[in-house]
């Protein structure tokens, strides 16, 4: 099996090291947090002479540390790993698994010899218990699938397959060890429905398991649309005669944000400078999941490449909201109208912020318009970038808009400095 390399993720950790605070890796199950810590860390710790016998590592998904589940014995296993005053690093996976874990965590803080990592697969009761009860200091790194760039760089063959490969079947790592697409299209259905569904109906205690199961698929065909709560009842009613109330399906979709099988993308009036409360868009995590979801039969392109930008911009580390741009235009009988335009991602980070359009298509005269309608109408000088389909290399046209493909956005980390 070859190694992905996930330098920036170790970059973080190695630049947290020994800071006094509890290092929390959070992200999907099965996105690489337990290789991360107990492979890609633990060499560098023993690279940079940490001696074996000072690391500590209790992965608690595991049958054979039921009893570490234990938070008494969990602590009393630990204090008695630490036989001298040298500096211990406990690398403890799946955090979740034990009760009262905020606890044990709290007392290991006040211990200056150690030195504690762990992961978490659901960021409900970690963020919120971390602010609490670490009160600060918790210090979250945020682990995604493999980014385009992570996936191509294990990849046996060219660009263009690699995309292909990667828009259908995303970047779970173990997808890319699996050689045929049936095995691929099979592993991806098979833990949607017995790890990460499962998980959620279990964890919230969900009565109703059709329910989410449906709404998974209402979430996993919109992507890249708004949509709310309300919209949704309303086509469960219609199309399905069943009742599935506006806050029961606030909370599901709670639940799978938590889960981190789903993001929710804020829509922002970029002249009004605020957020607008109705009709968020949501994004999936992994596109394979979500295609799998949905049996891989809607492939639209022009949407997965939207949720494929989304992700890999929180990979680098900005907030990405939606954008709409309020213009007057004129309609058909000469009356001064309201419209909204749509821009697909306001980027900030800093005092940085981009403006992101996403086109699988642009080669006809009117869907360049409707692309470049929306920037036009921004009224300040953030940069503009519009990413298409394909290997094209920068440019920037007469309007000042910076036109990338697909292939350079991806492959340079740097690509939105151009």
């Amino acid at each position: 099996m070859m190694e992905i390399k996930r330098d920036a993720y170790l970059q973080q950790l190695t630049m947290r090291k020994d800071n006094g605070m509890i290092k929390v890796i959070t992200g999907i199950r099965r996105c690489g947090k337990s290789f991360l810590l107990f492979n890609i860390f633990k060499r560098y710790l023993q690279e940079n002479g940490v001696n074996t016998d000072h690391i500590i590592e209790i992965a608690l998904d595991g049958i054979e540390n039921e009893e570490l589940r234990d938070p008494k014995l969990c602590f009393k296993y630990i204090k008695d790993a630490m036989k001298d005053d040298d500096k211990y690093y406990l690398l403890l996976d799946e955090v979740q698994f034990m009760p009262r874990f905020e606890e044990v965590l709290n007392s290991l803080l006040r211990m200056s010899n150690i030195d504690v990592y762990v992961t978490g697969s659901n960021s409900k009761f970690l963020s919120s218990d971390i602010v609490t009860e670490f009160r600060g200091r918790g210090d979250e790194i945020r682990i995604y699938p493999l980014s385009f760039a992570e996936f191509y760089s294990v990849y046996e063959g060219d660009y263009d397959d690699a995309w292909d490969d990667y828009m259908i079947y995303g970047g779970l790592p173990q997808v890319v060890s699996l050689q045929s697409e049936r095995q691929k299209a099979d592993y991806l259905k098979n833990i949607f429905a017995n790890v990460y569904l499962k998980d959620v109906i279990e964890r919230n205690k969900i009565q109703n398991v059709d329910e989410i199961g449906i709404l998974v698929d209402v979430l996993a065909s919109a992507i890249g649309a708004p949509t709310n709560p309300s919209k949704i009842a309303n086509t469960f009613a219609s199309e399905r005669q069943m009742s599935y109330t506006n806050k029961t399906i606030s909370n599901h979709i709670d639940y799978l944000a938590d889960a981190f099988l789903i993001s929710k993308a804020n829509r922002y009036d970029i002249k009004g400078r605020k957020y607008i409360g109705a009709n968020l868009k949501y994004y999936f995590t992994d596109p394979g999941l979500r295609n799998a979801r949905l049996n891989f039969r809607q492939q639209e392109p022009t949407h997965i490449m939207e949720n494929i930008v989304y992700n890999e911009l929180l990979i680098r580390g900005y907030n990405v909201d939606v954008g709409v741009v309020q213009i007057f235009d004129k309609d058909k009988e000469g009356k001064r109208v309201r419209k909204q335009l749509e821009v697909d991602f306001v980027v900030n980070q800093g005092n940085q912020r981009y403006y992101i359009q996403v086109a699988y298509d642009m080669t006809s005269e009117e869907k360049q318009n409707q692309e470049f309608n929306s920037l036009r109408n921004i009224p300040d000088s953030f940069k503009k970038v519009v990413i298409v389909n394909g290997s094209k290399r920068p440019w920037r046209n007469d309007e000042g808009f910076v036109i990338m493909g697909m292939k350079y956005f991806l492959l340079n980390a740097d690509s939105l400095e151009f």
